[in-house]
């Protein structure tokens, strides 16, 4: 078996992209965090101390998205077009649901930008509220859909083949 990201050597590199096709380029991912209710109805209501939490962990995922090719080694440095994220209150478990979209016209994917938008906002809502509540989990990141490239649509949970 021959892995892509190993050179000659076994030691780690980034894949040459240069040969492939520029596509129009988009993915959709999720993570959530769960708090206690106390928490949840705080950032909820805009009540919490440090301010509000949504805007400052929206912006950070943006960011996050950003800066992905700098956190994970392998990533390539990538023109994003468009990156959104948005929130879910899920008043059933006191959680938020988050979700990025991230695109790009490029050579390569943006699933792991949308999946590092997910996540760094994640962190963001417990940096944010950790004060009140350290029990608070992150979970459940996952993609949850993309398309372009050569590999073509994906979307969970459907036979993909």
């Amino acid at each position: 078996m021959k892995f892509t990201h190993m050179n000659v050597q076994g030691r780690g590199r980034m894949v040459e992209v240069s040969d492939k096709d520029i596509t129009k380029r988009k993915a959709l991912a999720h993570a959530q965090i769960t708090m206690k209710k106390e928490t949840f109805e705080k950032v909820r209501e805009g009540q919490m101390k440090k301010g509000d939490v949504l805007s400052v962990a929206q912006v950070a995922g943006i960011t996050g998205a950003k800066k992905t090719w700098d956190l994970i080694p392998m990533c390539h440095p990538l023109m994003l077009t468009g990156i959104d994220i948005e929130f879910e209150y899920d008043e059933k478990h006191n959680a938020i649901h988050i979700y990025a979209t991230v695109s790009n016209e490029g050579k390569t994917g943006v699933e792991i930008e949308a999946l590092t938008a997910c996540s760094i906002a994640a962190l963001t809502i417990y940096d944010m509220c950790k004060a009140v509540d350290k029990d608070m989990v992150i979970s459940e990141i996952y993609l949850i859909e993309k398309s372009g490239g050569k590999s073509g649509h994906y979307r969970r949970g459907e036979d993909n083949e």
